[in-house]
């Protein structure tokens, strides 16, 4: 979430109006457009198996304890660009998928995010020729939020890591420089802030929420070598993450890498792996950082290398 907000971005301002929100951000210099244009469509999708779990979600604002994890579908695009959902069943897997929307031919990066800080997501990240887009649930309105993000090779967001309610982004550009932009709770965000380089050393960046146990989110890296990083949230935009931790070796088996919460809903984030030859497997958290993975389960025996996109 944006720094200058001060206070945690309530329900009630994720549920403006299509026409304010419009409004609003004209004068910022974005534009919006209905989402029965011509562009892209998008069908969130929520676990109902996990209300129970949901009403304990507080966000991971404190600091000082564990929260719940957000509870998310996970999405894939196919060549074709039609995009399907799956739910967590409620067991540690997947439901069957879901048609979930389509017109995404074109983009090459889509990232979940939660607005208004409710434990699921409300929305999505998206860019497309170039520009950044939200498209947000509560009015299925795409806003146009900025210009010149096909300057980034890898933007996905990992949750509140910039210390307040909303959810932000971390995007990497072709250099390997990592940007932080902190989300103003209604898809907006900051200017850019700098988090470091040579983050190009990494294949596939991911997290979504706190695997520590510590009340920060956190993110995980794999290098070319096949090695897997813990990166450990501090809750400050300024220096949001600690110093690398080392999990483990042998992660090139994957070719790709995702988190989307908590998928067993046991309140902490997972992880989910895509292997070469296209099963799925989930990597349940265990809040530890010596050792933030449980032994992977198979969840998916094959055709998951359809998808082009993840997320």
């Amino acid at each position: 979430m944006a720094k200058s907000s001060g206070t945690r971005v309530r329900q009630t301002l994720a549920r403006v109006t299509a026409a304010a929100l419009t409004a609003a951000l004209a004068a910022t210099g974005t534009s919006a457009f209905a989402a029965d244009d011509s562009g892209p469509t998008f069908k969130p999708l929520k676990p109902s198996a996990s209300a129970s779990h949901k009403s304990t979600f507080t966000g991971s604002t404190a600091g000082t304890a564990a929260e719940d994890a957000q509870i998310n579908a996970l999405y894939g695009v196919d060549n074709n660009g039609d995009l399907y959902a799956y739910v967590p069943n409620g067991t540690g897997g997947l439901e069957a998928r879901e048609y979930a929307g389509k017109g995404w031919q074109d983009t090459p990066i889509l990232t979940q995010a939660d607005h208004d800080n409710d434990g699921w997501a409300d929305g999505l990240w998206h860019v497309t020729y170039g520009d950044l887009y939200s498209y947000r649930d509560v009015d299925l309105t795409h806003v146009k939020v900025g210009w010149g993000y096909d300057i980034y090779d890898k933007l996905f967001s990992a949750g509140d890591v910039g210390g307040a309610a909303a959810d932000d982004l971390l995007a990497r550009d072709k250099s390997g420089v990592l940007w932080l932009y902190l989300g103003y709770g209604d898809g907006r965000v900051t200017s850019r802030i700098k988090i470091g380089a040579g983050w190009n050393a990494y294949t596939q960046i991911t997290g979504k929420g706190d695997l520590t146990n510590d009340g920060h989110d956190d993110i995980v890296a794999r290098d070319k070598y096949g090695v897997l990083w813990l990166y450990q949230g501090t809750g400050s935009y300024k220096a949001p993450f600690k110093p690398r931790t080392k999990i483990g070796a042998g992660w090139n088996m994957f070719n790709y890498l995702i988190s989307v919460g908590d998928i067993d809903l046991d309140g902490t984030t997972d992880l989910v792996a895509r292997d070469t030859a296209g099963a799925l497997w989930l990597y349940k958290g265990t809040g530890s950082a010596a050792a933030p993975y449980k032994p992977r389960v198979q969840i998916g025996t094959g055709g998951w290398n359809t998808y082009r996109v993840m997320f």
